[in-house]
């Protein structure tokens, strides 16, 4: 009894941690819109992937990427997650980067 345990625990124990790097998916079948590498906070580069992250622009139209407008668009989308730094700051943009980063973000459709 106490091998068929020992067995059992090493086996859970190798399979909890062996690596595994699932791409983050936004449960509909294809993956979340990746952040770009090059992309520093405040850049245009990032306004785009954040607003096709949360889908705050519907083909082309939306509020100007960072204005008053946008902040809170992305405020609304993210919800009880959402930064508590004011809005547009550096430490918004650095909360909201890596709340993206982390939660792999779902269509806007799903929120």
């Amino acid at each position: 009894m106490r091998r068929l345990l020992a067995a059992s625990l090493a086996a859970l124990f190798a399979t909890a941690c062996s690596p595994s790097n699932p791409a983050p998916s936004s449960g509909t079948g294809s993956p979340a819109p990746s952040a770009p590498a090059d992309a520093r906070l405040g850049s245009p580069a990032w306004y785009d992937w954040v607003d096709r992250s949360l889908g705050i622009s519907e083909s082309g139209h939306g509020p100007d990427h960072g204005s008053p407008e946008w902040n809170q668009a992305v405020q609304r989308k993210l919800g009880q997650e959402a930064p508590q730094a004011a809005p547009g700051s550096p430490q918004w943009q650095q909360a909201v980067d890596a709340l993206l980063r982390t939660r792999g973000s779902a269509p806007a459709a799903e929120r």
